[in-house]
């Protein structure tokens, strides 16, 4: 018997070590280091890191819970498809089919629903965390680029998976979305229809969009996560925590990242997994009526996501508020780490403690002037009847354009004067002022517009 037995398991070391070289089971930090290094997953992962970026608070986990998050999509995307129909005539039915005959059917699509709306904002908050922990200095510049590409890479599976339930909600969300896009000068209306595969949404738009869903995003977003995996990886792990006063290690204790991260990230994994699991038994995937192209709900509103924009139509130019406010947005986010900053501040949340205080500062005046400035456009301000012979593009849009840059200008002089910010406070403060107003817009369009898209009380 015991001679069966050591074959046996010589046998399974032998197959072990075709796979993965290395013992079964790491013996010292020897094996658990050639673990790392030989294994195609955890070698994404420094081998060492310090002790002190293992603090929760330093990362809060967002990158992990995002990749969990990832593959719990996936996952649940896979099982739905067995069922889903990607056709006009097909797709809710199926869907309803899969909520009521398909075994754990609601559950299922509770879990990818709410994992993706969940995804949007833990993206959207790790790059905050990124960015005022100073995570875009040095070596991870490019990086920074790499996470916006995976956040908008976010945004758009989420997007063309919005249309595939084929309901009332579905269909006329994602018809304003893609009616914003003839905004664009010159090209719109030919942009609109390459979107969606014709003048009006169909069929050639629901194959568009289950195809982009199912194929060409997931695959762009596997090979961005593992790109953005690497060069984490390469820049020695997540950047270094340091505290406000200086008061750093000269010569950080360094760990094995197997076991100590590892064992962190499954932790929290599992947590993440249970909190999806549990919320998605309480609460469903929203599911209206069969879409119907001849009657628009009133409200008609964009995706959650897209509100922000939307709302911003209400008060600009469509061109201005389209295309112009965000490409110069986007061109600000992607050139943020390349801007000369005078501060050493990577690992120190929000740079100083200076800097904490003048962030306050821009997420007061932005929850004050937004709301106003909102409130005042609604029920006051008509620059398009005041300004009648004045075309709307300047009236409704260079005009208050120009004024809110002027505003924003203003208070970046404000701080560099008064408060005697360094460039990168100065700079920081300015970045939560419009993230915050962008909040602040997209709240509104969520939760404070009614029929008509007037303002209401929700």
């Amino acid at each position: 018997m015991p001679q069966d037995s050591d074959r046996s398991t010589g046998l399974i070391q032998r197959i072990w070590r075709s796979i993965v070289r290395g013992p079964l089971y790491p013996r010292d930090d020897r094996d658990r280091k050639w673990l790392v290094v030989n294994n195609l997953i955890l070698h994404l992962r420094p081998i060492r890191l310090p002790r002190r970026s293992l603090k929760f608070t330093h990362t809060w986990g967002l990158g992990g819970i995002a990749f969990v998050l990832i593959l719990l999509l996936a996952a649940t995307g896979v099982l739905m498809m067995f069922v889903y129909e990607p056709s006009t005539e097909g797709a809710y039915e199926s869907i309803v089919l899969l909520q009521d005959r398909v075994l754990f059917g609601t559950m299922v699509r509770n879990v990818h629903h709410w994992s993706a709306n969940f995804l949007i904002l833990i993206v959207f908050l790790h790059l905050l965390r990124v960015y005022f922990t100073g995570g875009y200095q040095g070596a991870r510049q490019f990086n920074w680029v790499i996470g916006l590409v995976l956040l908008f890479g976010v945004v758009a599976s989420n997007f063309t998976g919005y249309l595939l339930p084929w309901d009332q909600l579905s269909y006329w969300a994602v018809t304003i979305s893609t009616g914003m896009i003839a905004y664009v000068p010159f090209i719109g209306e030919w942009l609109r229809e390459v979107v969606r595969g014709g003048a009006e949404i169909g069929q050639a738009t629901l194959i568009n969009f289950y195809t982009f869903h199912t194929t060409v995003i997931p695959v762009v977003l596997i090979l961005f996560l593992a790109w953005h995996f690497w060069r984490v990886r390469k820049a020695h792990g997540v950047v270094y925590p340091r505290t406000v006063d200086g008061e750093d290690e000269e010569s950080p204790e360094y760990v094995l990242t197997l076991p100590h991260l590892l064992v962190r990230e499954v932790a929290v994994a599992l947590a993440l997994v249970a909190f999806v699991m549990v919320f998605a038994l309480f609460f469903d995937a929203p599911l209206g009526d069969a879409a119907n192209p001849g009657m628009s709900p009133n409200p008609a509103k964009a995706p959650w996501y897209f509100l922000g924009i939307q709302e911003m139509l209400l008060h600009f130019h469509p061109t201005f508020a389209v295309v112009i406010i965000p490409t110069a947005g986007l061109v600000a986010l992607v050139l943020l780490p390349y801007l000369k900053y005078t501060d050493d501040s990577a690992g120190i949340w929000f740079m100083s403690r200076r800097g904490r205080r003048l962030a306050l500062l821009a997420t007061v005046t932005a929850s004050i002037f937004t709301p106003l400035w909102i409130v005042m456009d609604e029920y006051w301000l008509n620059l398009t009847g005041w300004l009648a012979g004045v075309p709307s593009g300047i009236s409704n849009g260079l005009l208050p354009t120009a004024v809110m840059a002027g505003g924003v200008a203003l208070f970046y002089a404000m701080l560099k004067k008064i408060f005697s910010a360094t460039r990168g406070e100065a700079i920081q403060a300015t970045f939560v002022l419009l993230t915050v107003g962008f909040v602040i817009l997209t709240v509104t369009g969520v939760w404070f517009r009614g029929a008509g898209m007037a303002l209401v009380l929700p």
